[in-house]
């Protein structure tokens, strides 16, 4: 699918790979839609899209707030692009994390993905045409210890993902997953403790990636429709190392990773 001249809309677009992916699109000729809770920094990158010379509208809401996805989406017409980008949450072992950040990080990436595609799909199917990108992380296909919420929630997209392809198929509408290494974000410092956790081998093996890649990489999955993209490679290799010798990479991640 080529963007340019295509509305798209992404969600978590105030900073990081939102941010990037936001401008990378106006780069290419979209109209994006960003969306975030900080009406400050949405106004920062739409600026900067604008000064660019793109085309961009901020979106300022709450997406682990229901009522607040279906308000988005009576505000923006079913866009051509969905990116769900949007995340939250530390990681935490099961019993030292609240009930409800248990439940928040459900609601972001999760639930907000699964309720604010489903606002548009259906508009989507009738004409049939769209793209929708879900942006994951590598605990969705790699486990690791003391990262019980977070990761369910990343396993949660991940099969919201798969069920999507399967129900799209021959629809005209395509669905991607983009899974990237650990990013030079601000994740880690808006949920400190996490970076600590990264398993040793992981941190060993696998490159750190900057959000312009992941910008990247978002695009050229819509662009080139592609179903699933992980990278860098080293990612790739490691997963791939997971589903031929699930025991032996399991108790690598265990006896890197983090204990009590």
């Amino acid at each position: 699918m080529r963007v340019e001249g295509k509305n798209v809309l992404v969600t978590g677009a105030s900073q990081g790979i939102g941010a990037e992916a936001a401008f990378r699109f106006a780069a290419h000729g979209a109209h994006v839609h960003l969306v975030a809770r900080s009406a400050e920094l949405l106004d920062q990158q739409v600026k900067r899209i604008l000064e660019f010379g793109g085309s961009a509208t901020a979106h300022q809401a709450d997406l682990a707030d229901a009522a607040q996805i279906r308000a988005l989406a009576e505000e923006v017409p079913a866009p051509d692009v969905l990116v769900n980008n949007a995340g939250v949450g530390r990681w935490l072992f099961l019993d030292d994390t609240e009930p409800d950040e248990l439940v928040a990080m459900t609601a972001v990436p999760y639930l907000a993905a699964l309720l604010l595609t489903r606002e548009y799909l259906g508009v989507m199917r009738a004409r049939g045409s769209g793209w929708i990108v879900n942006v994951n992380s590598p605990v969705s296909r790699l486990p690791i210890p003391g990262c019980v919420g977070y990761q369910s929630s990343r396993w949660a997209l991940r099969g919201l993902t798969a069920s999507l392809r399967l129900d799209l198929r021959g629809t005209g509408v395509g669905v991607s997953e983009v899974v990237p290494g650990k990013v030079s974000s601000e994740y880690f410092v808006n949920n400190p403790g996490a970076e600590e956790r990264i398993p040793a081998i992981a941190r060993l093996m696998i490159p750190t990636v900057t959000p312009a890649r992941c910008a990247k990489a978002i695009v050229d999955a819509v662009e080139k429709e592609r179903a699933e993209h992980l990278f860098p490679w080293q990612l790739k290799a490691f997963e791939i190392s997971g589903r031929l010798f699930p025991g032996l990479t399991s108790y690598l991640a265990w006896r890197t990773g983090t204990h009590r």
